[in-house]
């Protein structure tokens, strides 16, 4: 018996032209940690609701494994979140996120990512979110997807609108006490996806869909 047959996510697969998403494995955690306390934003304020990356540096890598073990213990076919490592060059450089609760009646994902700043600027955060747009949107079945960026994070906005989504509101967030910001919520319709010019190869979808309490062919 392999992992896989154990936790069958961890034999699903999604390759881009540049990028290999496979969820995290315990083996992907240093160099995730690593990517992450190599610098991912300007220290000055957070991209995230979150200020995760505020943790002290000895303190990161734990709170880092610490999430991403949270999140099996709490999947269920009635709410999951996959943490997708982002394999680029032989090596970790971020995290994409694909979650939903009650997808069977509401088919709606969302999303959330970060990438280690020495692999920004390069159109890969554009490509991993689109990665799993098409894996959402063809395989999973999904009608809608979901995600939001502080309302001063362009480059998260910029790739949003890029892919087709909408602007779908405002919230207020305080990730950092004392310093409310605005977060733009936005909203992409199957029918408006902004398709890229390649398409993905996958592997172990059939196992990793009964897991999500996904049928083939939805």
């Amino acid at each position: 018996m392999k992992l896989e047959d154990v936790w069958p996510l961890f034999g699903l697969e999604i390759a881009t032209p540049r990028l290999t998403l496979r969820p995290v494995r315990d083996e992907d955690l240093p160099e995730l940690a690593q990517a992450a306390l190599a610098g991912v934003h300007a220290p000055e304020r957070t991209p995230f609701s979150v200020p995760w990356t505020d943790a002290a540096p000895e303190d990161l890598p734990r709170n880092l494994a610490a999430f991403q073990w949270s999140l099996r213990s709490r999947m269920s076919p009635q709410h999951w979140t996959v943490a997708f490592a982002v394999h680029f060059e032989g090596r970790v450089v971020g995290s994409q996120d694909l979650s939903a609760y009650d997808f069977a009646n509401r088919r709606t994902v969302s999303t959330g990512s970060w990438l280690a700043a020495s692999a920004q600027g390069r159109g890969l955060g554009t490509e991993m979110r689109a990665a799993l747009l098409l894996f959402a949107f063809d395989i999973l079945g999904a009608e809608w997807a979901e995600s939001g960026a502080a309302s001063w994070n362009d480059a998260s906005l910029r790739v949003s609108e890029k892919l087709g989504y909408e602007l779908n509101g405002v919230t207020r967030v305080s990730p950092r006490h004392g310093e409310p910001v605005d977060e733009q919520k936005v909203r992409l319709d199957r029918a408006r996806f902004v398709r890229p010019d390649w398409s993905i190869s996958t592997r172990g979808i059939e196992p990793a869909l009964a897991q999500l309490g996904i049928a083939s062919g939805d």
